[in-house]
């Protein structure tokens, strides 16, 4: 297998590999460095990096101005905190201004695990992308978040960036053609009898389902999205026409992330089954990364059930 790298890890490696690059890039950080890995960025670029304090609002909004003044902005710190406590500041001074700030939330989703429900943000992708103006995106491992801080150091607006606490296994790096694009689905496999949608690391337990599927005849198409705001409309519609069946799967709620943004977009233009597997309408509990995700069924196996079951479900 592998070494597992975190998405966080990640994140702070890219930031102090495109600094020179990107001149204009500054960072700031809730008094989390440590922790989100942004502190490699401070120890490399010291006069281009902004500890804020575990003041989340107020570092929006010192983003917003260092935005407005032409700087591009990545405001890091857990998840939890980046999108629960500065929800207003991000919606009025970011978005509704339309600024150039990428709003950073490490330690995402359950596989914060021990840290425990309080900080196990299951609601973040929800309550971002509902923002007008706002872009969401989740990467599934090292390489696509290093994509992904380049392209949204590109992208001219806000946008909300979801890393992971655990590490997870680099794939998309292996795979023949791979692209990142803002916006756009990779297809990773393709099937005929059902579709799974997958975003952050359930990307990785999909590709293991999707071998699952296969020992007992299944086909199953996957794929990546990366971007959960804007959706890839035609990679979706083309999936929904071809193999009849949907299935999402995420480590968030189940409402209000990408099996609600999914289910939305087919229901208007290509209803078919959507099964969205995910964390049900719950807190997340204390414990090791894999045990709590495997307590939620967050596991290979359940993903596959629920193709199974969106397959029973075709008219």
């Amino acid at each position: 297998m592998a070494n597992k790298i975190a998405t966080r890890d990640a994140y702070g490696k890219a930031l102090v590999a495109l600094a020179d690059k990107y001149p204009n890039v500054v960072v700031l950080d809730a008094d989390l460095a440590g922790s989100t890995r942004t502190e490699w960025f401070a120890a490399e670029h010291p006069d281009r990096f902004f500890d804020m304090g575990i003041a989340e609002a107020n570092m929006m909004g010192y983003a917003s101005g260092l935005a407005a003044c032409g700087k591009v902005v990545f405001a890091s710190g857990f998840s939890i905190f980046t999108t629960g406590r500065a929800w207003e500041q991000i919606r009025d001074s970011l978005a509704y201004s339309n600024l150039n700030v990428t709003v950073v939330g490490t330690h995402a989703g359950l596989s914060v695990g021990e840290d425990g429900a309080t900080h196990q943000s299951l609601e973040d992708i929800a309550i971002m992308r509902v923002i007008p103006n706002m872009i969401v995106v989740c990467p599934c491992d090292a390489n696509e978040t290093t994509r992904a801080v380049e392209a949204l150091i590109e992208y001219e607006g806000p946008a909300y960036l979801r890393l992971g606490r655990a590490g997870v296994e680099t794939v998309t790096d292996s795979l023949p053609n791979y692209e990142f694009h803002l916006g756009k689905g990779t297809l990773l496999n393709d099937g005929t009898d059902v579709t799974i949608c997958a975003t952050g690391l359930t990307v990785q337990m999909s590709l293991e389902a999707v071998k699952l599927l296969a020992a007992e005849g299944i086909s199953a198409r996957l794929i990546d999205i990366h971007t959960i705001k804007p959706l890839d409309e035609d990679i979706l519609l083309k999936a929904a026409k071809e193999t009849g069946a949907i299935v999402t799967t995420e480590e968030h709620s189940v409402i209000g992330g990408l099996g609600s943004a999914v289910s939305e977009y087919l229901s208007g233009v290509c209803p078919v089954p959507v099964v969205r597997h995910g964390v049900k309408d719950v807190f997340g509990k204390s414990g090791e990364a894999g045990a709590v995700l495997k307590y939620f069924d967050i596991t290979p196996e359940k993903i596959a059930e629920s193709a199974k079951k969106a397959i029973s479900l075709k008219k």
